[in-house]
């Protein structure tokens, strides 16, 4: 199947396609503004540039298109007819950019929130994905695993014992005494 648009057009239409502030993230930052959760927002800091930081509660929020991050078994993820061997590999980049930027973050001590553009899409669905999202944020568990990250103290060569062989040398007299 051909293209029904000009090369000019398909480019003006991909170019439109805006990577923030979309209608799904600004769906999800009202309901959190208006529970009194305050946040930041594409935070170039942090692995992925999150879509939401909640810094108080130590979670990142991604807001993913469905068709972008390649959402198995939702209805809006279905690669093109044209080109397959693009999309597939630039939607398995994606995923794959995904996993680090979770993995990494975890790392970091954040805990990782993906909504799929899917789950507040519709109205009903909508309510029960954000409130889920909220139990979520405000959740105790999470919160006092980064608080209790944050108090651990680092050692330092005065923490540890004297005879203790910081490079794994073992105790050999060196001048025969």
């Amino acid at each position: 199947m051909t293209d029904i648009m000009t090369p000019e057009q398909r480019h003006r239409c991909m170019a439109a396609i805006r990577g923030k502030d979309t209608k799904p993230e600004i769906i999800v930052r009202k309901y959190l503004f208006s529970r009194g959760l305050r946040y930041r927002v594409n935070v170039k800091k942090l692995p992925g540039s999150p879509d939401i930081v909640l810094k108080k509660y130590g979670v990142v929020i991604f807001i993913d298109g469905c068709f972008w991050h390649g959402h198995k078994g939702c209805k809006h993820y279905r690669l093109p007819s044209t080109n397959v061997d693009f999309w597939k590999a630039k939607i398995s980049r994606n995923i794959a950019r995904d996993y680090v930027n979770n993995v990494d973050l975890n790392l970091a001590g954040w805990k990782v929130i993906r909504i799929w553009e899917c789950e507040i899409k519709t109205k009903a669905k909508r309510e029960e994905t954000l409130q889920t999202l909220y139990t979520q944020i405000t959740s105790n568990q999470h919160i006092q695993k980064t608080k209790r990250i944050k108090k651990q103290k680092s050692r330092t060569y005065d923490d540890y014992p004297d005879d203790f062989n910081i490079a794994a040398e073992p105790d050999v007299d060196w001048y025969g005494e």
